[in-house]
């Protein structure tokens, strides 16, 4: 990392006021790939939609049976110093506040409390019938009990969503449960491809990104509407936009800053070169 970028990177955060972007590259060091990173662009796996989720009782199969096996992954990882860096900054009262474009939880892990989760979360479990959320870890007890036997994929490949590779013959004979209060459809309390965001939710995000003094897009590739366009809107309203990741984003022609390099020691530096508040 060039000690010049940090160095004006942290003349823009230590005004404070910042709204945070995070991307799948920001938790590739705890362990989980992004999705076009250097971490990401071996995967060929095609992602769940919610239309041939909802609409096929073998997908939703084969999304259980590749879930149940990559959420072991997903549920033991633990936050790098690129999220104990962004807590650290919100502890600091730098930042007004932290959109995130990943499911893994691991900015909550981190410390950080003001964290929109743009697409939802991977801890949580909701019935399409009655609505109700309960705790992934439950789903994982009840999936367990129904699948005694089955043997899963060691060493299987894992993606950022938290499903792993698994052949047609490994997923043949698995067992998916329904909802325990109403026996629904369950899924995932996530957005998944073909589904909206809530509105609400994106009205919330843009509000944050209105009202902040800097834009901080941290791991995101930006080559999807879903991240762009709040780095669109902070373009239109005049508002800097400072961008860490590895390889190029797709809003890099509006930065005022970026800088290619890896998350963890990036922010680990950054934090360094801010003050420290008197207690």
């Amino acid at each position: 990392m060039g000690v010049v970028t940090v160095t004006r990177l942290a003349e823009l955060v230590a005004g404070g006021g910042v709204a945070v972007l995070s991307g799948a590259g920001l938790s590739t060091e705890s362990g989980i790939p992004d999705y076009r990173g250097p971490t990401g662009r071996a995967r060929r796996a095609e992602p769940m939609t919610y239309q041939r989720f909802v609409g096929s009782a073998q997908a939703r199969q084969r999304y259980w049976a590749r879930s149940h096996v990559g959420w072991r992954q997903i549920g033991q990882a633990r936050p790098n110093a690129g999220h104990r860096a962004v807590a650290e900054l919100e502890r600091r009262g730098l930042l007004a506040g932290i959109v995130t474009q990943n499911v893994d939880g691991l900015h909550q892990a981190a410390g950080a409390r003001r964290v929109i989760e743009l697409h939802g979360g991977l801890d949580r479990v909701v019935c399409l019938s009655c609505r109700e959320r309960t705790p992934r870890a439950e789903l994982e007890r009840r999936l367990r009990a129904a699948n005694p036997a089955w043997e899963e994929a060691a060493g299987a490949r894992i993606n950022p969503d938290g499903d792993a590779v698994l052949t047609d013959a490994q997923v043949a004979g698995f067992q998916v449960v329904d909802c325990a209060a109403c026996g629904g459809m369950l899924k995932p309390d996530v957005v998944f491809f073909g589904e909206n965001v809530p509105r609400p939710r994106v009205d919330e995000c843009f509000a944050l990104v209105a009202g902040a003094r800097l834009l901080l897009v941290l791991g995101s590739s930006l080559t999807v509407r879903s991240g762009l366009r709040f780095v669109t809107k902070a373009a239109s309203l005049g508002i800097p936009i400072a961008i860490v990741n590895q390889g190029e984003t797709g809003g890099d022609a509006d930065a005022s800053l970026t800088l290619d390099a890896p998350l963890g020691p990036t922010l680990t530096e950054l934090t360094a070169r801010l003050p420290v508040p008197a207690p």
